[in-house]
């Protein structure tokens, strides 16, 4: 294996726009590569440093829908469960629907919410954040807004479309996340720590960070298009609730943590020490397609040409479609600040590649990256 070529692509990228970029490269369990170049402090022309925490954003979906298919291989849901079934302030759903006159109606929804649905991104959620009912929830909580409190507040909100019909990318696995609580009884936050990153030896990867890790935490940056540069943007806009666990996009972790994740999953649920998280055939079911003729026009990002779309993760179809030089069944996800998982367990390689800069060029830099890898190989 010869990694130059990504080294160069790293420092290519990071030359153009992104203050700081990282990738760490498993085979067969055991780092091959890493690298990391940029500056984690622009202003102060501060150099990436190691284990550096991060906003993970939406790579918090893939550790969501494992925590909740734990739930699955142990009999307590099934994926064609009615939600309601848990949650209750799902039954009677409303559906928003235009009228022949260019109206819109507020109508009963004909389909209930599966727990499908919400692994699959179906249940007909938006991504509003500002949306009325989240926002009287946290005035009304004092500000704290807990994952089931969120949860029971969406539902006042009316569906985009009726559940199973489409596929739209939105606070699906928020509301998952609060189903794992109910299910359970323990926090989502706690369930996780204790199931999942626990047993990983993750001891950097939760909803919260402690004082000494804030301070390894690395500003965050968004990219001016008007004066062609990164801007400093701190926060984490998803927080919208003190006490709020986003099963969606709420962890943080650094890129050595968060690598033993996904290398448990790149080893079909079992970490090189022998840490079972999920059986194989749960990691094979969350990678398989789950798209129907019904939704599979709705995802159609130009980065993920060539993937479906499993429970909560990316899976690769079509090499004819995505141009990609992975294997097919390689699968993953990627977060707002730019990261992305590469998981793949017929090639035995895992990869976490980081950045912190939102607005990212994610259609430009993710399937170049992928195919740099594998053409290390």
């Amino acid at each position: 294996m010869d990694f130059t070529p990504l080294s160069r692509f790293i420092d290519r990228i990071v030359a153009w726009r992104i203050p700081w970029a990282e990738v760490l490269v498993m085979h067969r369990n055991e780092t091959v590569f890493r690298y990391r170049a940029g500056y984690e402090d622009l202003e102060a022309k501060t150099p990436i440093g190691e284990d550096r925490m991060i906003y993970l954003y939406s790579l918090t979906k893939i550790l969501t829908c494992a925590a909740a298919l734990q739930l699955v291989e142990k009999g307590a849901i099934l994926l064609g469960d009615a939600l309601s079934d848990y949650l209750p302030e799902y039954a009677e759903m409303k559906v928003r629907q235009q009228q022949p006159d260019g109206s819109d109606s507020v109508e009963p929804a004909e389909r209930p919410i599966t727990v499908r649905d919400l692994f699959t991104m179906t249940a007909g959620f938006s991504y509003d954040l500002t949306a009325p009912a989240l926002a009287e929830a946290a005035k009304r909580t004092n500000g704290r807004l807990p994952t089931r409190e969120f949860a029971a507040a969406l539902a006042k909100e009316p569906l985009l479309f009726e559940p199973g019909t489409r596929w739209n990318y939105s606070l699906c696995h928020d509301v998952l996340a609060a189903l794992v609580e109910v299910v359970d009884a323990r926090r989502f936050g706690t369930y996780v720590r204790e199931e999942i990153t626990g047993p990983l030896g993750m001891r950097d990867t939760g909803f919260f960070l402690s004082e000494t890790q804030r301070s390894r935490l690395v500003p965050q940056y968004q990219y001016d298009d008007e004066s062609c540069k990164a801007v400093r943007m701190d926060g984490d806009w998803h927080l919208v609730g003190t006490e709020f666990e986003s099963g969606g996009a709420g962890l943080l972790s650094t890129v050595s943590d968060y690598a033993l994740f996904l290398n448990a999953l790149t080893n079909r649920g079992t970490s090189p020490d022998g840490v079972r998280i999920l059986s194989a055939a749960g990691v094979d079911l969350m990678r398989a397609d789950q798209l129907s003729e019904h939704t599979r026009g709705d995802y159609n990002w130009s980065q993920l040409a060539g993937y479906g779309y499993g429970l909560g993760v990316r899976t690769h179809i079509s090499k004819a479609g995505s141009g990609s030089l992975s294997p097919l069944g390689e699968f993953g996800w990627s977060g707002a600040a730019g990261a992305l998982a590469i998981i793949d367990p017929e090639s035995q390689l895992t990869v976490m590649y980081a950045q912190h800069m939102v607005n990212n060029p994610e259609p430009y830099v993710h399937p170049r990256l992928k195919n740099v890898v594998y053409g290390c190989l």
